[in-house]
């Protein structure tokens, strides 16, 4: 059971935390807990303000932060009650030693950040802990980074799962044995031997909760936010979206991938591998069915079940002559990208031009300067990726023709559909996508059922055959 910031962000949180654990005692829960809400970016702004040179300035910015870790004690009898305020003193001390390591500038930053962010998951693991124990759930904190091991890619690591699941079965078997709760901050872990602290990247929280259910092979991992579960859109652009009831692990990851903010995608692999499901569940209205993520999900007449959208998106347009029937080209390409590490999201290509598009442009001067001894290069900015998912969507005839005719006014600079059966994803104009995404989701969520009904035959015989 992994709780997202929102789900801990005060003490009457906590509490609600509490009740949803209790009430699944019997099914032996492993909790991961996510850093108090607005926590992660406290701590991250305070290592720019030390790496600025004011470290007591840094160090004063976590105050109110303090503050609110404090109110959540004062719930707790009085023993527990004082040793969280000397937990939370002694954080105090270590993080002021901490910024100030910082702002001498005599070690390398990205270890020392790791360091210091890791606090806001431990202390909320340690809280909650306390709050479980108080209401007679028999809970135990775990330091993750004696769980979760990783490289030295300090601000997003990447694990050694089979490291990893050895030391979690290693920490957890014996607590779960003995009919204990073991609670972990999610997001952190370390390098091998525990020499340093690491992080695993924003949303890293999701990916140790998979880790841990794929290590102690867990009957299901549930990811515990502050909405009813997956939705068919985003619902800050379409109010009305609607809870998806299950996905298959294939369309939530590229929903996920897609910007769809409930699930980080990295949570989906150790779970696809282990065949381990996922549910979104929501904290503040747990009685809610959410969302089940299967290795499978059973077709349904909506061949579509979500849109998702990102923004920001940046678009190379990529062309040579040199690609008319010649072979080694694309992997030129390529590797400009490899070499400065940047992630391409979507390829399209004909005869003689490549168009991709990148979310992360931190390098595409760079990489433009690179690509030009090879090619021409047009860059395009301002723009946004959709991304529309539905098992067997590829094979479905009839839907792209409903996708484009309702967007038959606004400008679709790039498609591409073919390399997955489950998505068909293009890019438009940022200061369009909004406008976009209500259409197709008026005309693919909100038309009669029945206007689907022949698709849905036509698509169920082509899976038969």
């Amino acid at each position: 059971m992994k709780f997202g910031g929102t789900s801990v962000e005060d003490a009457r949180a906590f509490v609600r935390v509490a009740r949803i654990v209790g009430a699944r005692r019997e099914e032996h829960p492993v909790v991961v807990v996510s850093a108090m809400s607005r926590v992660t970016d406290a701590l991250l702004a305070s290592v720019e303000t030390a790496a600025a040179g004011n470290a007591d300035a840094a160090l004063s910015s976590l105050e109110e932060h303090f503050e609110r870790h404090t109110l959540v004690t004062r719930i707790l009898p009085v023993g527990a009650r004082d040793e969280l305020f000397l937990e939370l003193e002694l954080a105090r001390r270590e993080l002021g030693e901490l910024l100030r390591r910082v702002a001498s500038k005599q070690e390398p930053c990205p270890p020392l950040r790791d360091e210091i962010v890791s606090y806001g998951e431990c202390l909320s693991a340690k809280l909650l802990a306390a709050v479980l124990a108080e209401r007679a759930l028999p809970a135990a904190y775990v330091d993750a980074r004696r769980c979760v091991i990783t490289d030295d890619a300090h601000g997003s690591a990447t694990p050694a799962n089979d490291a990893t699941y050895e030391h979690t079965r290693a920490e957890l078997s014996p607590l779960l044995a003995a009919g204990r709760i073991p609670v972990l901050g999610g997001y952190i872990g370390s390098t091998a031997g525990g020499r340093r602290t690491t992080t695993l990247g924003r949303g890293g929280s999701d990916y140790t909760a998979a880790l841990v259910g794929a290590g102690i092979g867990a009957r299901e991992i549930q990811i515990w936010t502050d909405v009813n579960g997956v939705l068919t859109a985003d619902p800050r652009v379409v109010p009305h979206a609607r809870t998806i009831p299950s996905l298959s692990f294939a369309e939530a990851a590229e929903l996920a991938y897609f910007g769809a903010k409930v699930l980080h995608p990295k949570t989906i692999l150790p779970a696809v591998i282990r065949g381990i499901p996922v549910r979104i569940c929501n904290s503040r209205d747990p009685e809610q069915p959410g969302t089940g993520v299967y290795f499978d999900a059973e077709m349904s007449p909506r061949t579509v079940k979500a849109i998702a959208h990102k923004k920001g998106i940046t678009v190379l347009h990529i062309t040579s002559a040199r690609m008319l029937g010649a072979f080694g080209f694309l992997r030129a390409l390529f590797e400009v990208f490899e070499r400065h590490r940047t992630i391409i999201d979507i390829v399209t290509t004909s005869e003689v031009s490549v168009s991709l598009s990148l979310e992360d442009t931190s390098k595409v001067d760079e990489i433009v300067r690179d690509l030009r001894p090879i090619a021409a290069v047009k860059v395009e900015s301002d723009l946004a990726v959709v991304c529309i998912v539905g098992e067997e969507l590829r094979y479905t005839s009839g839907i792209a023709a409903r996708i484009f005719s309702t967007l038959r006014d606004i400008n679709v600079l790039l498609i591409s559909q073919g390399a997955s059966n489950v998505n068909l994803t293009f890019v438009v104009a940022e200061r369009e996508v909004e406008e976009t995404v209500r259409r197709l989701h008026a005309s693919l969520f909100e038309c009669d059922t029945q206007d689907l009904a022949p698709l849905f035959q036509r698509r169920q015989e082509g899976v038969s055959r």
